[in-house]
Formats: C-alpha cells, structure tokens, sequence
C-alpha cells in the first residue's frame, strides 16, 4: 500500500480546521506533517498540541514541522524540515527524534540529506500545484533520478491527486505528500 501522507494549510480550509483533520484521520492517511509556517513557535505549540491529541485518537502520527524546540516541548518523536535547518541542527537535537524528514529539490539536496541522517526525504514539486504558482514542476523523471540516488523513502509533494498518484510510485516514491486534496477536497480517501 501506497504511503499517503498529509500536509496541513490551515489558510486552504473552508471549514473549521480541526474539524477537517478529524475528516483527514478517517480518510486512510499514515501521517499528517502541521506545516504552518506563519506562526510563531508559540502559536505554532498551541496548534500543534490539538493536532497531537487527535492524531494519537486515531493512531495517526503525527510529524511535527520546522519548530524543533516545539517538537521537544511537546515530547514529539517525528519532524520535518527544510535542508539547512535539518543540517545546522545540533547532533543532541537530532538524537531526541525517531524520525527526521527533511525537504529537497535536487539529487544533490537529497544525497545531502540522507548523508547527514534523515529518515526521509520529500522532493517536490513533481506536477503543476496552486501552492507554486508559476513555478515550474520538476516533473517524474527529477523524481525518479533522487529516487534511484538514495537509499532513504522519498515522497513525492507538489500537485498530487488521484489521477497522477500511480506515477509518483512508478517512479520510485514511496508515497505522497498532498496538501490541497486534503485541506480543501471532500471526498479524498486512501481506504
């Protein structure tokens, strides 16, 4: 089975944002990743402990994003960010998470990632998304090139849906990281 996992933007919800990670958590996804960068870490830890409390209701994990220190506060195991955090980030850090994720673009950023001890890597953007408008999607064969680089999971992120999923995993991925399927869809289910 295909790896599914979500990418939160509370700014894409038009309904109550935690109400549609309750929906997300019965939709067949192995994670969710609470990527919102516009907080402060503060702000960040109050919506973080609400994502964790429902997450381990329904024995999904839950990935924490960017906020290490948050992440520690708050006892959580997984993290995700961007390369050159997860490279300045201090060997004592890194050992207090069973998982670290870590965001690439290139062969290059994924060789250096895997390098430097990540879990897992996403890669992205793979196909046209709203999320990069204008930007250039660095398409399947990109994809397939970091694929066959490293040793780690990679996850495809970048205007994923359910017609172009089955390509992603043809060309190596692991799984997908979806953010508008979820924050705005209806009917997006894995199950």
């Amino acid at each position: 089975m295909t790896d599914i996992i979500c990418v939160t933007n509370r700014h894409l919800c038009e309904d109550d944002f935690f109400e549609r990670i309750e929906k997300i958590t019965a939709s067949g996804v192995n994670a969710i990743i609470l990527r919102e960068k516009d907080l402060s870490e503060s702000e960040y830890s109050d919506l973080a402990k609400k994502l964790v409390e429902i997450c381990e209701k329904h024995k999904i994990e839950a990935i924490l994003h960017t906020y290490v220190d948050a992440a520690i506060e708050l006892s959580v195991k997984s993290i995700h960010l961007p390369l050159t955090v997860f490279q300045s980030l201090s060997g004592e850090k890194k050992s207090f998470f069973r998982k670290i994720g870590v965001s690439c673009h290139s062969v290059e950023d994924a060789l250096m990632a895997e390098k430097a001890g990540a879990s897992y890597i996403t890669f992205g953007h793979v196909f046209v998304t709203d999320c990069k408008k204008g930007l250039e999607p660095r398409g399947l064969d990109a994809l397939k090139k970091v694929c066959k680089a490293v040793k780690i999971p990679v996850y495809a992120i970048g205007g994923i849906d359910k017609q172009n999923i089955d390509s992603v995993i043809e060309a190596g991925a692991a799984g997908a990281c979806i953010m508008s399927g979820f924050m705005k869809g209806d009917n997006w289910s894995w199950k």
